[in-house]
């Protein structure tokens, strides 16, 4: 019997998992959308909630409690390896969501993968920053 067994075991070891959600969480944040299964995605939006709501917690620490703040980048560099991405989430992702209570992510399903039939997610932050159009010059010789 699985009764209050939440963990998704997704065939994996305990490593292998860890490892696995580390890269995803990695990826989502760095990329801000991600294409992955459906059950990898719901574990996926459990873990990426709780580092966001984590990253926001530094925004209420006052300047003078700079211990509070570091312990809390420690808990995420547990977690997330890159720096560049740990920065990104303390500065960039965390302050787009100080108002909201949650959700800070979102899953669509688009299907099924041609391989195998798993069935394909979107998983992404609500509030997306969007993507610089480039710029199109006009290259007409005169």
């Amino acid at each position: 019997m699985r009764h209050k067994n939440k963990v998704r075991i997704l065939g994996r070891s305990h490593a292998h998992r860890k490892a696995m959600f580390a890269n995803m969480v990695t990826s989502l944040f760095e990329h801000e959308r991600i294409i992955t299964t459906r059950e990898k995605g719901k574990e996926l939006k459990i873990i990426s909630e709780k580092l966001i709501t984590r990253a926001k917690k530094n925004l209420l620490i006052p300047d003078s409690e700079p211990e509070k703040k570091l312990h809390n980048k420690r808990e995420v560099f547990k977690f997330i390896k890159n720096r560049d991405v740990v920065k990104k989430l303390f500065e960039d992702i965390a302050p787009r969501f100080k108002e909201r209570n949650g959700g800070y992510t979102r899953m669509y399903l688009i299907g099924q993968r041609q391989g195998d039939a798993a069935e394909m997610a979107i998983v992404e932050l609500v509030e997306r920053k969007p993507k610089a159009e480039p710029v199109k010059e006009d290259n007409k010789k005169k």
